[in-house]
C-alpha cells in the first residue's frame, strides 16, 4: 500500500482546502514534515486515522477550523472534509470522510449527523467507482485492518502504551490481523471456505444436500446433527468472547497487581501472592496436563480394559465351538451357490439335488460368510489378544495420574488458602484496600470464566460426540443409496483437503512467526544494542528476555522508556518487511501487501546514535516512510535520511487557529 496524496478541508487548524502529496519513488521513498510543537504535526498525523476510521485522540471532538466556524452566521452549515489517496494491490482508492457542523442560534457549534465514509476506486479503465455502503468495513479490512493501523499510523508520545499493549495478551482479531500481513490470508480464506462457522462453507452444504427419499432417519439425523453444528459454533464464538474478555479482566488485574505491589507497606505481602498465585498458575497447567492425559488414556484404552472379562468369556465358547475352524478362505456363499446352480464343480463333480457333492456344499453353507463369521473368528481371537495385552498395565497407570492429579489438587487449595489469607491483610491496608477489594472482585470474575470456559467445552464435548454417532448412523443408511453414498464421497474429499490444508497452513505459519523473531531480533538488536532477546507466542505478543551466559534466558523482563520503543519499531518494521518479502516467497498461498509507516515524533525519546540507527533502518524496511520531525530533530533526521528524502513540508503557522502546509 502507498499513499499518494491527502487533501483536507477546515480540519482543525488547517484552513480551507489543503493538499499534501507524499514520496512514492522507491529510492527516495521518505516524506518529512518539519514543525515546532503546536503548529500542527499531531493534527495532521491524525488526519489520517480519522480520514480511513472516524478516530482520534483529541480531547476536543469538535474537527471545524476555529477560524472557519468563527466566520460562520447562525443556522449556518460548513464541513470538516478528509480525502486519502492510496494505491493497494494496483487499485487506486480514494478514502474519503465528511463531517457537517452547524452553529446554532446561540453561536454553538455542534456536529450535523454522523460522519459519512465513502471509498472511491479507479477501475481497470480509469473510471470511477464506488465500493457499496455493505462492503466498506470489509474493504477496509483488506486495505488495513484498524486493530493493526496504530501500529503503522503512530506518534511518539504513545509509543510507551503500544509497548506495553503489545507485550500483553492481544486478542485473536490482532493476531489474525499480523497472520494476514504476513500473507496467510489465503490459508484462512480456503480453510473457512472448506469448513467454517456457520452454513456457507462447503462442508455444511454437502450436510445439507442428503437425499431422505429412501429413508426417513436419514432427514431425522441430519437436522439432529445440524442442530448440533450451530450448538458447537455458539460455543466456539462465547470462547472468543470469554478470550477478551479475559484479556480485558487480566489488564486490569495486572495493573491493579503493580499499584498494590508499589506499596511499601504492602510490598512484602504482595511479593509472596504473586509467587503464590504464580505457583498456582503452573499447578493448573501442570493439572490440565494431567487431565488431558487420563482423559486421552481413558478414551484410548477403558474401551478394551473394561471388555477383558467379556472378551476371556467369548473367548472360552468359541474355543469350545464346531464352527472355530471351518471357514475356507476366499469363499463366500456367492460362489458355493454358482457351483449347486451350475450342477458342475469346479473339479468336474457332477452337482444334482440328494448326492453327495450337493449335500456337502449345502451344509457348507452355514459356516461361509456372510451367513456365519466363519474365518472373522480367528481374527477375532487375535485381535482380542492384542487388546488385552495393550491394557496390561492401564490400570496401574490410571491410578498414578490419578494419584498425580489429586496431589495437584490438595497443593492448588493450599495455595488457594495462601492467596486468601494474603488478600485479607492487604484489605487491613487502609492505603491498598480499595485496591485490594477491586482485585479480588476481579480475580473472582476471572475464576467465573474460567469456570464458563470448562463448562462450555464440557458441553461441546458432548455434542461432538452425539455428532459423530448421528454421523456414523447416517453413513451407514447414506452408503445404501447411490445419491446419499456420493455425497458422502464428497464429503471425504472435503474433509480430506480440510486435513491437508489445516496440516500446511500450522507449519506454514509456525515457519512465517519464527522468521517474525528472527527478523524482529535483528532490527532490534541494531536499535538497542544490549543482552536482550525478543520472542514471540502463537498470539504475536512480544517478549523481552535477559541473555545471561550461565542460566540461558530468564523470564519476561521490564524494560526502559528507551528499550519499549525500541521494542515497538523492531516489531514494526519486522511485520513490514515480512510482508515486502512475503511478495517474492514463491508460495502462491502466501498473499500480502506492503505498508507505510505514518510516524509523529518518533524520534524524540532516542538519543544521537540512536536516532542514526532508526533513520538507516526504517527507509530499508518499509516501502513508504512519512515522518514528522520537531524543528530540534530535524537537523540530525536530516543528516540521516538526506538522500532518502523524496519530499519536504513545514507548516506556515498564522496563528493559533490558522495553519497551512507549505
Amino acid at each position: 500500500m502507498l499513499l499518494k496524496s491527502l487533501s483536507l478541508k477546515d480540519f482543525r487548524q488547517f484552513k480551507g482546502v489543503q493538499q499534501i502529496s507524499f514520496a512514492t519513488d522507491s529510492n527516495q521513498n521518505v516524506t518529512m514534515i518539519m514543525g515546532d510543537n503546536g503548529t500542527g504535526k499531531t493534527t495532521l498525523a491524525q488526519a489520517f486515522t480519522w480520514c480511513l476510521y472516524g478516530e482520534t485522540s483529541f480531547e476536543d471532538k469538535i474537527l471545524l477550523c476555529k477560524s472557519t466556524s468563527g466566520a460562520m452566521l447562525p443556522n449556518t452549515e460548513e464541513n470538516v472534509r478528509a480525502e486519502l489517496t492510496l494505491d493497494h494491490n494496483g487499485i487506486e482508492y480514494t478514502m474519503i470522510s465528511d463531517q457537517r457542523y452547524k452553529k446554532d442560534a446561540n453561536g454553538v457549534i455542534k456536529p450535523s449527523g454522523q460522519r459519512s465514509f465513502t471509498i472511491a476506486f479507479k477501475q481497470p479503465n480509469g473510471t470511477l467507482d464506488y465500493v457499496k455502503p455493505l462492503e466498506k468495513e470489509i474493504r477496509m479490512k483488506e486495505i488495513l485492518p484498524q486493530e493493526l493501523s496504530k501500529y503503522f499510523f503512530f506518534d511518539g508520545e504513545r509509543i510507551d502504551n503500544m509497548s506495553k499493549e503489545i507485550r500483553r495478551g492481544r486478542s485473536q482479531e490482532f493476531a489474525g490481523a499480523v497472520k494476514s500481513l504476513l500473507g496467510l490470508s489465503a490459508y484462512t480464506a480456503a480453510l473457512s471456505h472448506l469448513k467454517g462457522r456457520g452454513n456457507n462453507n462447503v462442508f455444511r452444504r454437502y450436510e445439507q444436500s442428503y437425499d431422505a427419499s429412501s429413508n426417513d432417519k436419514i432427514a431425522e439425523y441430519s437436522t439432529q446433527i445440524a442442530t448440533l453444528s450451530e450448538e458447537i459454533d455458539d460455543i466456539d464464538l462465547r470462547q472468543i468472547e470469554i478470550d477478551a474478555e479475559k484479556e480485558a479482566v487480566q489488564d486490569r488485574i495486572t495493573d491493579l497487581t503493580e499499584k498494590i505491589a508499589k506499596n511499601k507497606n504492602s510490598e512484602e505481602l504482595a511479593k509472596q501472592k504473586a509467587e503464590y498465585i504464580r505457583k498456582r498458575d503452573n499447578l493448573i497447567i501442570a493439572k490440565g496436563e494431567q487431565v488431558k492425559r487420563i482423559l486421552r488414556s481413558f478414551n484410548n484404552n477403558a474401551p478394551s480394559y473394561f471388555a477383558k472379562r467379556l472378551m476371556k468369556d467369548v473367548l472360552v465358547s468359541l474355543s469350545e465351538a464346531e464352527k472355530l475352524d471351518k471357514g475356507i478362505p476366499n469363499i463366500n456363499d456367492t460362489t458355493i451357490q454358482f457351483l449347486i446352480d451350475r450342477s458342475k464343480c469346479i473339479c468336474g463333480t457332477d452337482i444334482s439335488a440328494g448326492n453327495d457333492a450337493f449335500i456337502q456344499l449345502t451344509k457348507l453353507l452355514e459356516y461361509i460368510p456372510p451367513k456365519s463369521i466363519g474365518n472373522l473368528i480367528g481374527e477375532f481371537v487375535t485381535l482380542c489378544d492384542v487388546k488385552n495385552k495393550s491394557v496390561q498395565d492401564y490400570f496401574e497407570d490410571f491410578c498414578d495420574l490419578y494419584k498425580r492429579i489429586r496431589e495437584d489438587e490438595e497443593r492448588h487449595a493450599e495455595y488457594e488458602d495462601s492467596i486468601e489469607k494474603i488478600e485479607k491483610q492487604l484489605e487491613g491496608l487502609e492505603s491498598v484496600g480499595s485496591l485490594q477489594a477491586e482485585l479480588s472482585r476481579y480475580e473472582k470474575h476471572l475464576k467465573n470464566l474460567e469456570s464458563e470456559v470448562i463448562k462450555i467445552n464440557q458441553d461441546k464435548g458432548g455434542y461432538i460426540t452425539k455428532q459423530k454417532e448421528l454421523e456414523a448412523k447416517r453413513k451407514t443408511l447414506a452408503n445404501k443409496d447411490s445419491i446419499n453414498r456420493e455425497i458422502e464421497k464428497y464429503k471425504a474429499y472435503a474433509l480430506y483437503m480440510f486435513n491437508t490444508l489445516s496440516e500446511q497452513y500450522e507449519t506454514e505459519e509456525n515457519r512465517m512467526r519464527e522468521k517474525l523473531q528472527d527478523t524482529v531480533n535483528k532490527i532490534f538488536r541494531s536499535i538497542y544494542n544490549g543482552g536482550f532477546a525478543l520472542s514471540l507466542d502463537e498470539k504475536y505478543n512480544i517478549q523481552i528476555n535477559v541473555i545471561d551466559q550461565e542460566s540461558g534466558f530468564s523470564d519476561d523482563v521490564e524494560t526502559s522508556t528507551a528499550q519499549s520503543i525500541s521494542v515497538i519499531f523492531a516489531f514494526i518494521a519486522g511485520v513490514i518487511k515480512m510482508a515486502r518479502e512475503s511478495q517474492e516467497d514463491g508460495n502462491e498461498m502466501l498473499v500480502s501487501e506492503p505498508y507505510p509507516l505514518v510516524m509523529d515524533a518518533p524520534l524524540s525519546a532516542f538519543d544521537k546514535k540512536r536516532i542514526k540507527t532508526v533513520s538507516e533502518v526504517l527507509p530499508e524496511v518499509a516501502e513508504q516512510v512519512i515522518i514528522f520531525i520537531k524543528d530540534t530533530d530535524g537537523e540530525l533526521a536530516d543528516t540521516y535520511l538526506g538522500s532518502k528524502i523524496g519530499k519536504r513540508f513545514t507548516f506556515d503557522k498564522k496563528n493559533e487557529f490558522e495553519v497551512y502546509i507549505v
